[in-house]
């Protein structure tokens, strides 16, 4: 086990884009743990005495405030770092329910097929047709804005791509020699499914959770700018630039650094993404 630890190790640091990911990677989950820690002030306490302060480098900043503070004095460097715990998570509870039902159904449909596979692929196409924010959008709706609600939403909106993955992986693995020989073994079709077939499909199933992870960062996002996410005061990041807007000309740093700690999210998880497919696909790795 160590030696493939150590050899998947070796690989990974090759792709120096998905090394520098995983640091962006790391720097989020430390932010999100250590938040205490590298600040002393509080993301929902208001002091209007400060309201609006620049960041340290610019004319009327001070080094208690690094990025500044926003129009309720609030610190916005606080506030994005405890908004680092808030992106882990929603992307942690929309990838598990996007995996869970998304795993189930495209194991379903890819093993059975015939009339299985035909429902279940429909209902998934069906979902595909419908862009995936504007989806959320009306699930979020339905269900009321809300952040719980939205992450619900985009793990339902993550659903059909796990399906498909899921599916085809199964479809690859099902006539195998050794999916058969359990068969003949007298082993049941659940246990061929979750004991002996998916096993043999997390390849695609890890690469697309860490992809997933950041599309759930960046939809929950829009959707608390949008004001169906997120609700005043949580520091969400998307919440936060939607609040910032009307000074985004007086007061430019408070959407700037929330922007940029989205971007910086999402490219890293996607950056970690292309390096797991590079590592663990073995197609990949001969080309």
């Amino acid at each position: 086990m160590n030696e493939k630890i150590l050899e998947f190790y070796k690989q990974f640091k090759k792709n120096r884009s998905a090394l520098f990911g995983a640091y962006i990677v790391i720097g989020l989950i430390l932010c999100a743990l250590l938040a205490p820690v590298l600040t002393q002030y509080d993301p929902l306490i208001q002091n209007l005495d400060h309201r609006l302060i620049p960041p340290m480098w610019a004319e009327g900043g001070t080094l208690s405030n690094i990025l500044g503070t926003d129009d309720f004095g609030r610190d916005v460097l606080t506030r994005i770092v405890y908004g680092a715990r808030i992106s882990l998570v929603i992307g942690i509870i929309s990838v598990s329910i996007s995996m869970l039902f998304g795993i189930l159904m495209g194991a379903f449909a890819g093993f059975f097929g015939g009339l299985t596979d035909l429902i279940i692929m429909r209902v998934v196409d069906i979902m595909l047709s419908v862009p995936a924010i504007l989806l959320a959008i009306v699930i979020v709706s339905i269900l009321g804005p809300d952040l719980f609600n939205a992450m619900i939403a985009i793990g339902i909106v993550g659903i059909p791509t796990f399906a498909r993955i899921v599916r085809s992986s199964v479809l690859a693995e099902k006539e195998k020699e050794y999916v058969i020989a359990s068969r003949v073994n007298g082993s049941s079709e659940f246990r061929l499914i979750l004991k002996v077939v998916l096993p043999n499909c997390t390849t695609p199933i890890i690469v697309q959770a860490t992809m997933g992870f950041a599309s759930a960062v960046l939809e929950a996002a829009g959707l608390s700018f949008l004001g169906l996410g997120a609700q005043p005061p949580t520091p969400e990041w998307g919440a936060m630039l939607a609040d910032s807007l009307q000074f985004i000309t007086t007061a430019s740093w408070m959407i700037i650094y929330p922007g940029i700690a989205i971007f910086l999210t999402v490219m890293g998880f996607n950056l970690v993404g292309d390096g797991l497919m590079d590592v663990l696909d073995p197609k990949l790795k001969e080309k």
